[in-house]
């Protein structure tokens, strides 16, 4: 198992593809295997509940009503029907949980409770979690007695904050918006006390800690993992950040707003959800009769340097395609079908369709992105969870909205109905516009 990490120069010169760190899970010592799926998504909370959206086609994007008093109004993909009285646990922790850890506490514990480890544990010195998390927004409530509290003669004074707004937040306020909280949240209700580790990488963050919850399996630290990501990019903080990013304007349409890969796709939309899985050794699951859903083949990341006012070219995307493939000793006509990260601006959808045809050729590509929006550090797992639970069905969950190609984005959009395969395998793709790349491929048991 190598690292190699990109030495950066700017500027970038023609032709230059990045180096790439890339972690194989391919071993003949220990194979890592999916054993359990948590979800909570707009489109469902719960697998079934998921799944069964996916191949009715039902959206989870509409109008925000957090937003209803604005003059514009928002559209978005939020978890409406999330009531965390019911499923946080202990309910006393909630006074230290943000909507992000809230939701992705809970995708951990559907996990946990469909492996069933109150009946059949995992060893807790030998389990532990990687979780994947944004920069966790505060919410406008919570910040406006200390904001108002620095208010003399109506300007605001930076310079009294130490002294006034202090004593208007709680004194564990903090803790509600630390990213390594969902996995010390999981970490403690569930027992695990083996590794546990937080990885903030934008969009790729939830793959990412895919990637590294197998390796650590792989590597003999662990038998057993959770692993996912959680994001809530509904809060209007989050808005206020991203204001510069490519929003689709189908405001009188929110279900068909998000449009990965169409020619009349206007750009992204926000969101919030949830993956998680219970990643472990084919030893530890055969242990305890736990049933295999999805086996980690290989993984692979890849950085591409991007100059201040640049975006990236999908050099980054490219590569992680080859060394995933490589690390899983696999051709490009043997991936079954590709999970893409489609994020539905022009830019993004094109430099990855490229890089997906080019290095995979016509392979059937689907964009659960189209269902929910951009999830943040929660959409490689609430994706990942759609080509897992596919594989396991033969299925190949459609894309919404895809209705006029463009040539411009080359590629093979399962669209209008799911696709039935024999294919085995699947590759899931997410990249951030910082220049980061992961590719994880999947097989079917």
């Amino acid at each position: 198992m190598g690292q190699w990490w990109a030495s950066l120069r700017s500027p970038q010169p023609t032709g230059f593809e990045p180096r790439f760190a890339q972690q194989s899970l391919m071993s003949t010592e220990r194979e890592v295997v999916i054993t359990a799926v948590g979800i909570v998504s707009p489109i469902g909370i719960g697998k079934e509940r998921f799944w069964e959206s996916l191949l009715t086609g039902r959206s989870g994007v509409r109008r925000l009503e957090l937003f209803a008093a604005c003059a514009r109004p928002a559209i978005g993909a939020d978890v409406s029907d999330f009531d965390p009285k019911q499923r946080v646990k202990p309910r006393k922790a909630l006074k230290v949980m943000s909507r992000d850890i809230q939701l992705g506490f809970t995708a951990a514990d559907l996990a946990c409770t469909e492996a069933g480890l109150k009946d059949h544990p995992v060893d807790p010195e030998r389990s532990g979690v990687v979780f994947g998390a944004d920069m966790i927004a505060c919410e406008i409530d919570e910040l406006g007695p200390p904001y108002r509290a620095c208010i003399h003669e109506g300007r605001f004074h930076m310079g009294d904050w130490g002294t006034r707004a202090l004593a208007e937040l709680a004194p564990l306020w903090m803790l509600k918006y630390l990213p390594n909280m969902p996995a010390c949240h999981i970490g403690i209700v569930h027992d695990l006390r083996g590794p546990t580790n937080a990885l903030i990488l934008g969009e790729v963050s939830s793959l990412a800690s895919v990637a590294e919850a197998a390796r650590v399996i792989r590597r003999g630290q662990a038998d057993a993992m959770i692993a996912g990501g959680v994001g809530a990019r509904v809060q209007p903080m989050i808005w206020v950040h991203e204001q510069a990013l490519e929003f689709s304007q189908r405001v009188d349409d929110p279900a068909r707003a998000s449009r990965p890969f169409d020619a009349n796709r206007d750009g992204m939309l926000n969101g919030e959800g949830s993956g998680a899985f219970l990643l472990e050794s084919r030893e530890s699951a055969q242990a305890r009769g736990a049933k295999v859903l999805a086996r980690v083949l290989a993984s692979a990341s890849a950085f591409e340097p991007v100059a201040k006012g640049r975006l990236p070219e999908g050099l980054a995307i490219r590569r992680a395609i080859r060394a995933a493939l490589e690390q899983a000793g696999m051709k490009p006509g043997e991936v079954g079908h590709v999970n893409a990260h489609g994020m539905s601006t022009r830019h993004d959808d094109r430099i990855e369709a490229q890089a997906i045809r080019e290095v995979l050729g016509d392979v059937p590509v689907t964009a659960p992105k189209s269902f929910f929006g951009n999830l943040g550090a929660g959409s490689g797992a609430v994706e990942m969870a759609a080509s897992v639970l596919g594989l396991e069905r033969g299925l190949v969950p459609p894309t919404l909205n895809y209705e006029h190609p463009d040539p411009e984005c080359p590629v093979n959009v399962v669209c209008g109905r799911p696709l039935e395969t024999t294919a085995r395998t699947a590759m899931v793709l997410n990249h951030s516009r910082q220049g980061q790349s992961v590719a994880v491929v999947l097989a079917g048991e």
